[in-house]
C-alpha cells in the first residue's frame, strides 16, 4: 500500500518517540486515536515493519501492540535523521527511583501476617466487620454456640435437618 510521506513521517516519529504503538484490529476505523493519520496506514506500515523485524508484535484482546527492536531503533534513527543520544521513551530511565514493592501494606510494624482475606483475625473473620467484645473474649452470645444456632444445624454441626431442633421426633 502506498502511504504518503507526510503520514509515514508522522507514524515513524510517534513510534520512535514512544517506542511502542497500539492499533485496534479494525481496519474500518477512519483515524488512529493517537496520530492524526488514517488507521489503515498505521496498520499497514506496522505490518511492513514487522516483516522486516523492525518491530515486535503482540496481540491481545483485539489490539496489536508493536514495540521497537534494537534493529528498529537504528533503522528509524537513519530514516528520521535523529542523533545517536536520542532514545525512545521505553528505554529512558525514570528520574526518581521507585521504592521496592511492599507486599504487607496496611499492617502495623511488628504485626504478623496471618493469611486469609486481609490478614485480619486469622481466616475469614476479617471481612465480616468488627465483632462485639463478648465474642472476642470467648463468651458465648445469647444466640447459642458461637453464633451458629439457628443456621440449620444441630449444635453448630453442618448436617442437614436435625432431629429435635427441626421438629422431627
Amino acid at each position: 500500500m502506498l502511504v504518503p510521506k507526510k503520514n509515514r513521517l508522522a507514524i515513524y516519529s510517534y513510534l520512535f518517540k514512544e517506542g511502542v504503538i497500539v492499533t485496534k484490529k479494525d481496519t474500518s476505523m477512519t483515524k488512529h486515536p493517537q496520530i492524526e493519520v488514517p488507521h489503515l496506514h498505521v496498520v499497514k506500515l506496522m505490518q511492513s515493519l514487522k516483516s522486516r523485524e523492525v518491530v515486535k508484535e503482540q496481540f491481545n484482546w483485539q489490539y496489536l501492540y508493536y514495540t521497537l527492536t534494537d534493529k528498529g531503533i537504528e533503522y528509524l534513527r537513519e530514516y528520521l535523521h535523529v542523533s545517536e543520544d536520542t532514545v525512545p521513551a521505553t528505554l529512558k530511565k525514570s528520574s526518581k527511583p521507585q521504592p521496592p514493592p511492599s507486599f504487607g501494606s496496611g499492617r502495623a510494624e511488628g504485626e504478623s501476617f496471618r493469611g486469609g482475606r486481609g490478614g485480619m483475625r486469622g481466616g475469614r473473620g476479617g471481612y465480616r466487620g468488627p465483632r462485639d467484645a463478648a465474642a472476642d473474649a470467648g463468651i458465648e452470645s445469647a444466640g447459642g454456640r458461637g453464633g451458629m444456632a439457628g443456621r440449620g444445624g444441630r449444635g453448630g454441626s453442618r448436617g442437614g435437618r436435625g432431629g429435635a431442633e427441626a421438629g422431627q421426633e
